[in-house]
C-alpha cells in the first residue's frame, strides 16, 4: 500500500504540465475542471500533499484541523478572488507555500496548533484567489469550486497517507525526502514568478 501511495505521488507530479496552474484569462468552469485543475499545476499539487504531510507530522488534531481548514480558507479567498478585490503577491505566496510546508516537514518542525493554523491559513487564501481569479465569466462558480474543493482535500489525503509512513524508520525518513523535494520544488516556482 506505501508504495503505491509513493507511486501516485510521483505519477501526479509528472502528469502536472507546468509550475503554475494560474492563469489570468481563465479556463475553468466546470464541474469536471474543477476536479481537475488541483492535478494539473504542480504548485497546487506539491502544497496540498504538503498539508497533509505536515498535519502528520504534527499529529493530532492537525492531521485533521489543517487540510480541513485548508479548503475552508482557500474557499474564501477564490471569493475574493472572483470579486476581483486586490491581493498582491499571490504567486509569490504560492511559491513560498510549497518551501515553507516543505521544509517544515523535512525538518519535521511541530509548531502550536494556532500558529501552524494561521500559516496554512494564509497559504490557502493566495491558492483560492488565484482560482478565483481564473474562473471565467459566465462559469459556474459553485460547482467549480465545489469539485475543486473536493480534490484538494484528496490531494490533502494522499499527503496524510504518506504521512503515516513515518510510523517506520524508513518511512521517516521519505517523508523527510519527500518534504526536501517539496521545498525545492517550491524553490523552482520562486525562480519562475
Amino acid at each position: 500500500m506505501s508504495r503505491r501511495m509513493v507511486l501516485l505521488l510521483v505519477l501526479l507530479f509528472m502528469l502536472a504540465p507546468s509550475a503554475g496552474a494560474h492563469v489570468e484569462s481563465g479556463g475553468a468552469g466546470s464541474l469536471l475542471s474543477g476536479l481537475l485543475h488541483p492535478v494539473t499545476g504542480l504548485d497546487h499539487v506539491v502544497a496540498m500533499v504538503a498539508v497533509g504531510l505536515w498535519g502528520a507530522v504534527l499529529a493530532a488534531p492537525a492531521i485533521w484541523v489543517l487540510p480541513v481548514a485548508f479548503p475552508m480558507v482557500m474557499a474564501l479567498g477564490g471569493l475574493i478572488g472572483l470579486l476581483g478585490l486586490p491581493l498582491p503577491g499571490v504567486e509569490v505566496g504560492i511559491a513560498i507555500s510549497g518551501m515553507v510546508l516543505g521544509l517544515l516537514v523535512a525538518l519535521e518542525r511541530r509548531l502550536p496548533l494556532s500558529v501552524a493554523l494561521a500559516l496554512v491559513g494564509v497559504f490557502a487564501l493566495f491558492h483560492g484567489y488565484a482560482h478565483g481569479r481564473e474562473l471565467p465569466d459566465g462559469a459556474n462558480a459553485l460547482l467549480f469550486s465545489l469539485a475543486f474543493v473536493f480534490a484538494t482535500g484528496l490531494l490533502h489525503l494522499v499527503g496524510i497517507l504518506l504521512g503515516e509512513l513515518r510510523q517506520w524508520p524508513v518511512g521517516r525518513r521519505l517523508v523527510q525526502v519527500i518534504g526536501a523535494a517539496i521545498t525545492i520544488s517550491g524553490v523552482w516556482f520562486l525562480l519562475q514568478v
